[in-house]
């Protein structure tokens, strides 16, 4: 058979050229179907007790410290963590670097509970020094996934587009119930 022909019949075992284009689409379809039926069963693995209830705060990378705001989301995050609660974030500066500063004012335990969940851009600065446990993705579906998995409650804060996608993907999943009874709380004139 040479190079250009039609090699449907070539058992699943059998090497496939890349120059066979419909064959080599084929698998690469069937192992990217795979990866999610894999990804799939995983995720329906939980805790069967958390050690700690976990708090999403999304917002804005671009709110200065000396802001009101950056001070009203320090202040909800450390009464949260002096509640026992853990804080999420994306593990950035602005409202992400004030939440997971007011868990860290709630004292050293508290600040154990402190997570970032990153995504990987080229832009971006360093995971914010108040984190405590931080996770890096390559994709932001990866990143969105994670704290999906992780977090009871989700809190927004002001926000940009970022905070828009966060917000429209914990709605929709609200919404489809693939999340049940996990409070989704919109802070700020922006949401109203």
């Amino acid at each position: 058979m040479s190079e250009g022909e039609d090699q449907s019949d070539t058992p699943a075992g059998d090497s496939i050229t890349l120059g066979n284009e419909k064959q080599a689409i084929e698998v690469l379809a069937q192992s990217i179907q795979g990866l999610w039926e894999v990804v799939n069963n995983l995720t329906r693995l939980r805790l069967t007790k958390r050690l700690d209830f976990r708090v999403t705060i999304f917002g804005s990378a671009r709110v200065p410290r000396d802001h009101w705001v950056y001070a009203a989301v320090r202040d909800l995050a450390k009464e949260l963590g002096a509640l026992g609660c853990g804080i999420v974030t994306g593990g950035g500066p602005g409202l992400m670097a004030a939440a997971n500063e007011g868990i860290a004012l709630a004292g050293p335990e508290a600040q154990k509970r402190s997570m970032g969940i990153r995504v990987h851009l080229p832009f971006e600065q360093d995971v914010n020094p108040f984190v405590a446990e931080a996770y890096n993705h390559r994709t932001f579906f990866s990143r969105l996934h994670h704290f999906v998995l992780v977090s009871e409650a989700f809190v927004v804060v002001p926000g940009g587009i970022g905070t828009v996608l966060e917000l429209a993907m914990i709605w929709q999943l609200l919404q489809v119930r693939k999340l049940h009874q996990t409070p989704l709380i919109l802070i700020g004139r922006m949401w109203a």
